[in-house]
């Protein structure tokens, strides 16, 4: 299940008025991306991830609305709320997309429809769903017909739907593989397909090309994995020009680990290991982190130490990004458990 344009949708709730307008939900900075846009602005070839500043000289005439993620979680929790009554076995991957088995369910059509149409009743939202015997199925099958799509397909159906796509149909073939296979003369799936293993492997590399031709058969797991512990919180930053001063670039570090402390505070959380991320203006990115022999959630011991790793690295370059990461967190009164990143 994906919901369509989800951002955009929940700001058109608040925003009717902006109905089939190009709208853009994107921040102003120099260095903003699009976070998501309506339908009317993809039109214009704006797509998510996208400068925002491309986007809006691809779409002059776009409304540009700035994100407001207390919103877009709040409608996210509604959603899976609704679908948890329906499906018992789900796996999210995002505020607004997710896996459900439905293996189990003896009219899995009729299911997933009642599910979709309490959540446009509920929420105002939409949802398209792709069905099929895998995750890779699923998920190609969802956004084949967006929005409000409805796609069920077995596997070999999708090698026939989509043998004139693009590789870069499928999710993990990214635009770098695409070009290299294109050079190879595999600009389609069903050339990727008819493609020799051992050539493959050549090119790509034996764990890469072997999956190359899983994926473009349409080969995907079939099995959900539902983590419920968080026990990792990070606070990051994308300045909007790189940092190059060090007693700034220090003081912006102290500032995230305020942050973060006052978060763990909240939810009355401590963790033994203290971490940075560092991402240069080359985009190299480096990770350094330090055990504590005692949890905590103390600013003073997180900024110290944060601020020790910093200077150790000492970085060479300017600095696009910089983050600081608490993990090994325990759950209040318990142990550490399962370690699984949230980032802001």
């Amino acid at each position: 299940m994906d919901m369509d344009a989800f951002y955009a949708s929940v700001e058109l709730l608040r925003r009717p008025e902006l109905r089939g307008k190009p709208v853009i939900v994107s921040g102003t900075g120099p260095r903003a991306v699009v976070t998501t846009a309506t339908y009317e602005a993809r039109k214009f070839g704006v797509g998510s991830a996208m400068p925002t500043s491309r986007a809006l000289r691809q779409c002059p005439n776009a409304v540009l609305i700035p994100p407001d993620f207390a919103a877009y979680k709040d409608a996210s929790k509604r959603v899976w709320e609704i679908v948890r009554k329906h499906i018992d076995i789900v796996q999210r991957v995002g505020l607004d997309e997710g896996y459900l088995d439905v293996t189990d369910h003896v009219a899995p059509k009729a299911s997933l429809r009642r599910m979709i149409s309490e959540i446009r009743a509920a929420t105002g939202l939409s949802a398209s769903i792709g069905i099929g015997p895998n995750k890779l199925v699923a998920k190609v099958a969802s956004d084949a017909e967006k929005p409000e799509g409805f796609v069920a397909l077995s596997r070999e159906m999708a090698c026939e739907r989509f043998a004139q796509s693009s590789p870069g149909l499928i999710p993990g073939i990214g635009p770098k593989t695409v070009l290299r296979l294109e050079t190879l003369g595999l600009r389609t799936l069903e050339a990727l397909r008819g493609a020799d293993e051992a050539f493959l492997c050549e090119q790509f590399g034996p764990n890469h090309g072997r999956d190359l031709l899983r994926r473009a058969h349409f080969h995907g797991s079939t099995s959900l994995e539902t983590p419920t512990i968080t026990v990792s919180e990070s606070c990051e930053r994308t300045f909007d020009v790189d940092i190059d001063d060090t007693e700034e670039l220090e003081d912006r570090l102290l500032d995230l680990a305020a942050k973060l402390c006052e978060r763990l505070s909240k939810s009355d959380r401590r963790g033994r290991t203290i971490g940075i991320k560092v991402r240069l203006a080359d985009w190299t990115t480096v990770t350094r982190a330090r055990t504590l022999t005692v949890p905590t959630n103390d600013e003073p011991v997180v900024a110290r130490t944060a601020l020790e790793l910093l200077r150790e690295y000492a970085p060479d370059k300017p600095v696009r990004l910089l983050g600081v990461r608490v993990a090994s967190l325990a759950q209040p009164g318990g142990d550490a458990q399962l370690m699984l990143d949230v980032g802001v």
